[in-house]
């Protein structure tokens, strides 16, 4: 049996297992994504409310996508808060990704 998992028998010989104490899995049983991970969704989650809050008379009704930019910004200061950095292609690789004709 896993950690944070119980079972029950019934009467009729039935099983029930009940997965952290009936909490939410991810954060009872904490074996949801890993803070490293969710940081960047509430960052995108947090400003993109703040774009739609300022931009909510320029935008028609309906679902939009996160705006490329805000995805742009959180990818990279969690990018360089773990050290890293974006490198530009070389030549040789920009000429082998703009070579194709035919396919993906």
């Amino acid at each position: 049996m896993r950690h944070q998992t119980d079972e029950y028998v019934l009467a009729d010989g039935r099983r029930l297992l009940l997965l952290a104490e009936g909490r939410l899995v991810n954060l009872g049983a904490a074996e949801g994504h890993p803070a490293s991970v969710m940081d960047m969704s509430f960052s995108d989650q947090a400003l993109t409310a703040e774009y739609l809050v300022k931009e909510a008379k320029n935008l028609p009704a309906g679902v939009h996508n996160v705006p490329t930019y805000i995805d742009k910004e959180v990818a990279s200061l969690k990018l360089i808060s773990m050290g890293g950095h974006i490198d530009t292609l070389t030549p040789a690789q920009d000429m082998y990704l703009n070579s194709w004709e035919h396919g993906s």
